[in-house]
């Protein structure tokens, strides 16, 4: 039988793409979708591509309605979802794609984030190195009963440079990073700097010079794959105009002594067994229309011998490996379901 499903938040975007991914999952049932201004309407007047979700109307987002399903995902604005901790206690897995539960720092919770600071729940980025013995994330994640999904910026940087981190090839105290990023990161909130008229034909920085709530997370990800001493990162995103997808195009210094050979083979190792992460053969580079709507981290190494620095370039949609992607395969694990279950690394072209 089938695990009965509640999504929160189904009106966004990170709902959506939840939604789309558990729709073709075969282990689950979607029963229950829920939103706040929008309760009441039929789902597909929000997410018109969802045709086999038609039958389903948007019921407020209240613990009431949440509770009492096998699993639920919070697809909430950040410091929305912990009002719903204590009521789906008996829930058998929550999975939080928000930030309420990403961050195991209350310091860099307050400084980012503000509000009330809410326990850090498992991180929902399987193919993360934690230290330099090949372990990884993944192994935290099974039979997880709470799981934060990650920032798609935050992960996709991480998953860049953490080999290189673990392996001890480069020098995480000075690591620039600039990511040309799709709007839809942003979510469906009517902003200005998102219309289309100020974006089509344009590439717009923003949150620049440290204040990327973002950046927190990094750290804390470089930290568990084994980085010590002080993390520096530069991070610029850039808003361009497409609707979906990061690059992120990530560098650091290469460490004393260490060979072209050790550098490839540091992120060789940590992905040649990874799906959904996959190293590009030496030379080739992503593009962001390779993964659109696919749950895949391409990426690209090159080693800056002149500037005495690793570059990686890595492609991912936002709302598939970024979010939605990356909670249902966190899911799958808790969850003992095969990995790859309702998920593809095949995109969409063109």
């Amino acid at each position: 039988m089938p695990l009965s499903v509640a999504v929160s938040g189904a009106s966004g975007y990170a709902g959506g793409e939840i939604l789309r991914l558990l729709a073709a999952h075969p282990e689950v049932e979607i029963r229950t979708v829920t939103a706040h201004s929008n309760a009441g309407q039929p789902l597909i007047d929000h997410q018109p591509h969802l045709r086999s979700l038609r039958h389903l109307t948007l019921q407020p987002s209240t613990p009431e309605v949440l509770a009492g399903h096998d699993i639920v995902f919070l697809a909430l604005p950040h410091g929305q979802s912990g009002q719903y901790t204590e009521a789906l206690a008996d829930t058998a897995l929550v999975i939080d794609a928000g930030a309420d539960h990403r961050l195991t720092s209350s310091e860099d919770w307050d400084a980012f984030y503000g509000g009330d600071f809410h326990k850090p729940w498992a991180y929902g980025v399987p193919e993360l190195l934690i230290g330099s013995d090949g372990g990884k994330q993944r192994d935290k994640l099974v039979g997880a009963s709470r799981i934060a999904a990650p920032g798609c910026n935050a992960s996709t940087v991480a998953l860049s440079l953490a080999p290189g981190v673990a392996a001890g090839v480069i020098d995480p105290g000075d690591i620039v990073t600039v990511l040309a990023v799709g709007p839809s990161g942003a979510g469906k909130s009517l902003k200005t700097n998102l219309l289309a008229a100020e974006i089509l034909g344009s590439a717009n920085p923003y949150a620049i010079g440290g204040s990327h709530r973002h950046i927190p997370e990094i750290r804390q990800a470089l930290r568990g794959a084994g980085a010590s001493g002080d993390i520096r990162i530069s991070f610029t995103p850039v808003l361009v105009p497409m609707s979906r997808g990061i690059l992120a195009t990530s560098t650091a210094p290469i460490a004393a002594g260490v060979t072209d050979a050790q550098i490839r083979e540091a992120w060789q190792a940590a992905y040649a067994d990874e799906t959904f992460v996959q190293l590009l053969p030496e030379g080739s580079f992503p593009r962001t229309a390779d993964v659109v709507g696919a749950n895949t981290a391409l990426m690209g190494l090159a080693i800056d011998r002149a500037a005495g620095r690793v570059v990686v370039v890595t492609a991912v949609d936002n709302l598939a490996k970024g979010t939605a992607g990356a909670a249902i395969q966190s899911m799958n694990i808790a969850l003992g379901f095969a990995e790859t279950t309702g998920l593809s690394v095949n995109g969409v072209a063109p």
